[in-house]
């Protein structure tokens, strides 16, 4: 059986993604998103692309693409931002569902309803936002990339936060709990190796041009 690689990719920095905002997935800023086409050419060119089916991850992981295409440079920036870069499938698992928190800040739901969040960061099998629980998020996020292994080669998946850290609790078998100490910066990547459902795991770093 070969050798599966992921590359998961957290989207690029906007609004939403600052105000801490539920199920926010409002434009990415301009200098992010220049960022990410940066960033592109640390990623492997022979990979198969994927991404979650948000509007965030869509703008990130077509940055990324123009980036790391042969040759890239400004023309591909500026096929980039006419949307004439190809996009990447949207075929890599959805972020949680948060109920009717979504659209809502953190710090809207800490003065709204501070118990059911106390209650949801106390208990990870909770879902008091009337939505989706951790374990049933790392459930369907672990029999995607754990299905990713059947084809093996190399895989860049650009993903929610939240679908990062449901994958490396699932990878390292860890307590459900942890989700929760997993941090997760916007254009950072988090590198798996795996084989037969068994992962090891490279921890997070900024892409090369990433910064800046």
């Amino acid at each position: 059986m070969s050798t599966t690689r992921v590359t998961l990719v957290a989207p690029a920095a906007g609004r939403d993604l600052r105000e801490a905002r539920f199920g926010g997935d409002g434009p990415l800023d301009p200098p992010a998103l220049a960022r990410a086409r940066r960033a592109g050419s640390a990623l492997a060119t022979a990979a198969r692309w994927c991404r979650s089916p948000t509007g965030r991850c869509a703008e990130t992981a077509r940055a990324l693409r123009a980036g790391a295409e042969p040759g890239s440079g400004r023309g591909a920036e500026r096929g980039a931002e006419r949307g004439a870069e190809p996009d990447a499938p949207a075929s890599a698992p959805e972020p949680l569902d948060v109920g009717r928190w979504r659209g809502r800040t953190l710090a809207e739901v800490t003065t709204e309803e501070p118990a059911a969040l106390a209650a949801w960061l106390a208990d990870a099998s909770g879902a008091p936002h009337g939505g989706e629980s951790l374990p049933a998020l790392r459930l369907r996020v672990g029999g995607w990339l754990d299905g990713l292994t059947a084809r093996g080669g190399r895989v860049v998946a650009v993903v929610e936060p939240d679908v990062v850290r449901a994958a490396l609790v699932h990878a390292l078998d860890l307590p459900g709990r942890s989700f929760w100490r997993l941090d997760v910066e916007p254009l950072s990547a988090v590198e798996l190796t795996g084989r037969a459902a068994r992962w090891n795991v490279r921890p997070g770093r900024p892409l090369d041009g990433a910064t800046g």
